[in-house]
């Protein structure tokens, strides 16, 4: 592409980079010799030289054995923590940052529940491009801080993160700013998709469960992607792993829409949990999700807002790992998944530490 784009404006639902990839077992040799960074995989990605990031040294996260958890099986947390702003919102934004500069933006905006926005405030600076950025009135304060202390423009909004889409719509239409939603642009599933791409390096194979604490799902669909690429690229077979999407009891519209067979789903009502990351009632890219999971063998599980914290604070007890609360629900989920024999302690199994507990800070 070389102009900015949003949606499909054809379809409007989310538009998709494709690659002409052929099978090339050299570069995956070639990159463990590079940074450890997103720019390690630029043959992958949309740019035409890896000078276009505007990188803040994201990615190539650590892959950690769980010392605690032996006796579900070879258990394994990516902690994304590491990366900046302290979430794996950082592989996305680094990436459609970039583009978004590359093919023209003067400014940025997007909704978010909170990571999402740091991320944005955080890239958007070492572009030197203005951000604005709608989040929940009562998102946590040390989130509304950290996106402030990286220049962005924030305004709270009394609602939830679909009602903040309206609002950076609204401003965006109005200022001719460049919105960076969730799949509402081709590029931040490019830098998420680099998680699967560092799986397959950590292992040395894919992982035989992944589960995924999931919003609106954009590292779920760039996985599956990057699975695609590289049996393209000749570096896997036709095997994947399981994927389980790990949503709150209060909000969780994909385990609604896989438990009645839907093939979106539809926005949920009246959400709440104080995992933040997870309360997105409605996601674009539910169809995507969607396939992907039931493609896989996975599914979608939705665990009690009680038993988030108190498994966040084990992990981050027992484990020394910066777990926030997201990452305590898939805890519980991978418990539950255990005792339904539907992880098994045979299995090599990926947790994936999405960000770390700020929302207490």
């Amino acid at each position: 592409m070389d102009r900015l784009f949003n949606l499909c404006p054809e379809c409007s639902l989310p538009l998709i980079v494709e690659y002409d990839l052929n099978a090339d077992p050299g570069l995956r040799n070639e990159l463990r010799d590079r940074r450890a960074d997103t720019s390690r995989y630029h043959e992958l990605l949309p740019f035409d030289d890896p000078s276009e990031l505007e990188g803040l040294g994201e990615g190539c996260t650590p892959l950690l054995a769980a010392h605690s958890l032996g006796h579900l099986g070879d258990v394994r947390f990516k902690d994304e923590s590491k990366n900046p702003t302290r979430s794996f919102k950082a592989r996305g934004m680094a990436v459609a940052v970039s583009m978004a500069k590359k093919l023209g933006a003067k400014s940025l905006g997007a909704p978010t529940a909170g990571n999402a926005g740091c991320a944005l405030a955080a890239y958007g600076a070492r572009a030197r491009l203005p951000v604005f950025v709608a989040m929940p009135k009562d998102t946590p304060r040390s989130i509304v801080d950290e996106a402030k202390g990286f220049g962005a423009e924030v305004e709270l909004v009394d609602g939830f993160i679909t009602d903040c889409a309206r609002v950076v719509q609204a401003r965006l239409a109005a200022s001719g700013g460049f919105e960076l939603s969730t799949l509402r642009e081709p590029y931040r599933v490019e830098g998420k998709k680099l998680m699967g791409y560092e799986l397959l390096e950590d292992l040395g194979r894919l992982p035989d469960v992944i589960l995924y604490p999931t919003g609106g799902g954009t590292g779920l669909i760039g996985m599956w992607k990057a699975f695609d690429e590289m049996e393209r690229l000749g570096w896997i077979d036709s095997r994947r792993p399981r994927l389980w999407s790990v949503q709150a009891e209060g909000c969780a519209p994909i385990v609604r829409a896989m438990d009645q067979g839907l093939e979106t789903a539809p926005a949920w009502e009246h959400p709440v949990t104080g995992a933040w990351g997870l309360r997105v009632p409605r996601a674009i890219g539910d169809r995507l999700m969607l396939r992907a999971l039931r493609e896989s063998g996975g599914g979608a599980i939705a665990v009690p807002e009680t038993a988030i914290e108190p498994a966040a604070d084990r992990i981050r007890r027992d484990e020394g790992i910066d777990a926030g609360p997201e990452t305590g629900a898939a805890l519980v989920a991978l418990e539950r998944l255990a005792q339904m024999r539907l992880a098994r302690n045979d299995e090599t199994i990926v947790v994936f530490n999405t960000g770390g507990n700020k929302y207490s800070r």
